[in-house]
């Protein structure tokens, strides 16, 4: 079994729903994971906003107006009247139960609730419009399966249980919609997966059901060696590690976010980003492979932060790495890059909220200076220290980028450097001239 995931973007409008819907309708057994339609998880945050404000006529107003929008994506979806008729009255019980929310006062937990409509919402209409088509599909609630642990964990057990016992108990159906992103906590409130969304659900459920392939569809052909919107003439990286990709997701590519194909790496289950706009492109294909010798992709990470601890205690002083880290632990800011010498060390975060009181506490270690508007340029690939002149190639790129700090060794899939984010273009438009220029040329 495969199991299909579409963002919001490719749910986007009624015609966009059609399409997809053409797409799982192959004849293999699948199961399709939805997130809301986009721009409904915007609308949905504006309506509980309102709420905090204690401004119900302003979330009332909104709520009208995603109603009447809805109303008009019914009416274009559905051929039959019936079905028209049958959805509005699907939607509109759930268009009530968010003027119901809004009497009451607010919390994380109402903002929840409310945030899952638009994955409920989108299910609904295309579960629909394939019965209308004549497929035998079935909406599995994915609140009735998809739970999280005490510490805001998925709970892989409940989840594998529950999933399981759902599909066994309906065996005979050729398609099974879902929700992405939306769940429930270990207390049984509506909750949702934060970290990867509609992506991480299909990573999850892949990886429970030890799917044959897990597919992430958006709206670009799979994950480029560069990044588009800086740099012409990338490509798509047919293949990565599982370990690349979540090198490539944690410093800057959109595609994916770092963590969501943690458990389909873990169940050994392989992850394929394909374009919904280009249905016949290959796409990438995530999974243990690793090609030897070869940079696959350069990434870039914004608003990064450096901090700079310089101590003549610290050499030999057992525990000084220790009392600096405590301090960022303490804050709950993680940190990205790390650079050490006999008497300083320097390291990166990308979250400066509690930087003001970081600093204050790491000034009572040593000297404390900040430079601040930085990026991380991230080289990923085959970069094991025994690949004679790899890391030349990189640096020989940037010899004309002032870089502020290289980290180089902790992964075998990465070199990162530190430079500012003025020369971030600059950057990477030259990394792509002389890692990927014969390899782009060459695929025109």
């Amino acid at each position: 079994m495969k199991i299909l995931k579409f963002g919001g973007t490719s749910v986007g409008t009624p015609q966009r729903m059609k399409d997809v819907c053409q797409l799982i309708t192959d004849g293999e057994r699948k199961i399709v994971v939805l997130s809301a339609m986009s721009g409904t998880t915007n609308s949905l945050v504006e309506i509980a906003d309102y709420i905090k404000k204690k401004n119900l006529e302003g979330a009332g107003s909104v709520i009208n107006k995603l109603r009447t929008l809805y109303r008009t994506h019914v009416s274009e979806l559905y051929s039959k009247q019936e079905n028209v008729e049958h959805t509005d009255n699907l939607l509109n019980d759930i268009f009530m139960h968010l003027h119901d929310l809004t009497t009451k006062p607010y919390s994380t937990a109402l903002e929840k609730e409310i945030l899952a409509q638009g994955e409920l919402m989108s299910t609904n209409m295309v579960t629909n419009y394939l019965k209308e088509c004549g497929i035998k599909v079935m909406l599995i609630p994915a609140l009735d399966y998809m739970r999280t642990d005490a510490n805001s964990e998925p709970d892989m057990s409940f989840i594998r249980e529950n999933l399981s016992h759902i599909l066994e108990k309906n065996s005979g159906y050729d398609l099974y919609i879902t929700q992405g992103f939306i769940c429930r906590n270990i207390n049984g409130e509506i909750d949702n997966l934060q970290r990867g969304g509609s992506d991480y659900t299909a990573c999850l459920i892949g990886a429970v059901l030890h799917a044959d392939e897990i597919q992430i569809w958006t709206d670009i052909d799979g994950m480029h060696n560069n990044d588009p919107r800086f740099v012409e003439g990338t490509t798509p990286v047919r293949q990565l590690n599982f370990e690349e990709a979540a090198e490539l997701a944690y410093f800057g590519a959109k595609i994916l976010h770092p963590t969501c194909i943690q458990p389909a790496h873990y169940a050994g289950v392989p992850v394929r980003l394909l374009n919904t706009m280009d249905p016949s492109a290959p796409g990438t294909i995530i999974n243990d492979q690793m090609q030897k010798g070869t940079i696959k992709a350069v990434a870039a990470k914004d608003n990064i932060t450096a901090i700079k601890i310089v101590s003549s205690r610290m050499l030999l002083a057992t525990g000084f790495l220790h009392k600096l880290f405590e301090t960022f632990e303490v804050n709950h800011t993680p940190v990205d890059m790390v650079t050490t010498s006999e008497v300083g060390v320097t390291l990166t975060i990308d979250n400066n909220a509690h930087l003001a009181n970081i600093v204050e506490e790491l000034k009572q270690y040593g000297t404390v200076s900040i430079d601040e508007n930085m990026c991380i340029i991230c080289v990923v690939g085959d970069l094991r220290w025994g690949n004679v002149g790899f890391e030349t190639l990189v640096t020989e790129a940037l010899a004309n980028i002032p870089v502020r700090m290289i980290s180089y060794g902790g992964s075998n899939h990465n070199i990162s450097f530190l430079i500012r984010e003025q020369d971030k273009k600059a950057a990477l438009c030259a990394l792509s001239e002389k890692l990927f220029k014969d390899k782009n040329t060459a695929k025109k």
